[in-house]
């Protein structure tokens, strides 16, 4: 996952602050559960607000608890209680995306760089075998993704449309998986495509003069560098205000506050920052 699924802690109350931090940790902690110690590398923001969700949507949140850091012992945290496999969905999303990508950067990557990944992909490889055996349909669902990505970017004058739709698609699958009924699967599927659709573009944009040094594949590439940015904000507004509306009619239960924060603040702060630092870049 990239990262790119943030609050906006300013206008967040201290109370939701607070919650937040707990299903971070609470997901920590899980990861350590269920794969191991290392495996805490792969946490991320994206898979914290797939655990908030699913917690909200099927209301498994029982209250919080107080205890030590698993990193830091000296530190205490709070950890929000689940009585569902909301947490164990998220860190076997979590595990089985990084082991994905890493077989990505594999083939991507120069020999020296390979080395350090293959090395990754042992520990990773081992911690996906166990989320395979819990969550089979989210490991097809994301090998499914890669190689359409990999179909994709090879193709010759592929659009952003075209390069977007794994990753969109991978997400609206992934999140189906916890719909109840049909109505529901389709509300969840077009929010997941719709916001994976944004977290794509997201990366391009912010990845966009890295990629163009290594001449590596991005979508915006075959768009003039001063329409970019431009061009860049309509198709990431248009994703986000698509995603919003599928998201206004999924029943939210708890941790709204923070799940509106997110989508309607800290979505769109994420976003101004990425294309800030493009437009500062084009500049240079």
């Amino acid at each position: 996952m990239f990262g790119y699924l943030q609050v906006d802690k300013a206008e967040l109350k201290v109370r939701e602050w607070e919650a937040y931090k707990s299903v971070y940790c609470g997901l920590c902690r899980q990861m350590g559960r269920d794969y191991s110690f290392l495996s805490r590398l792969a946490l991320s923001y994206d898979c914290t607000y797939y655990a908030m969700l699913l917690m909200s949507v099927h209301r498994s949140c029982t209250g919080f608890d107080s205890g030590r850091c698993r990193f830091n012992p000296l530190k205490k945290c709070g950890f929000a209680r689940c009585t569902d496999e909301s947490y164990s969905k998220a860190a076997a999303l979590s595990v089985i995306s990084v082991y994905y990508k890493l077989l990505d950067d594999i083939r991507d990557s120069g020999f020296f760089k390979r080395l350090g990944t293959r090395f990754l992909k042992l520990f990773f490889g081992h911690w996906r075998r166990k989320a395979v055996q819990k969550y089979p349909k989210i490991d097809t669902v994301v090998s499914d993704m890669l190689q359409m990505q990999f179909e994709a970017e090879s193709a010759d004058n592929t659009s952003c449309d075209a390069a977007a739709h794994p990753t969109a698609q991978m997400l609206a699958e992934v999140f189906a998986l916890d719909a109840a009924d049909d109505m529901e699967r389709r509300v969840f599927r077009e929010f997941g495509y719709q916001l994976g659709r944004w977290v794509y573009f997201m990366d391009a944009a912010d990845d966009y003069f890295k990629d163009k040094k290594h001449s590596a594949f991005n979508p915006f590439s075959a768009i003039e560098e001063k329409e970019l940015p431009d061009f860049a904000q309509s198709i990431l507004n248009q994703s986000l205000a698509r995603a919003y509306d599928a998201y206004q009619l999924i029943t939210i239960r708890d941790f709204k506050g923070i799940l509106d924060n997110m989508i309607l603040l800290g979505f769109p702060l994420k976003q101004n920052s990425v294309l800030a630092q493009l437009r500062e870049e084009m500049n240079e």
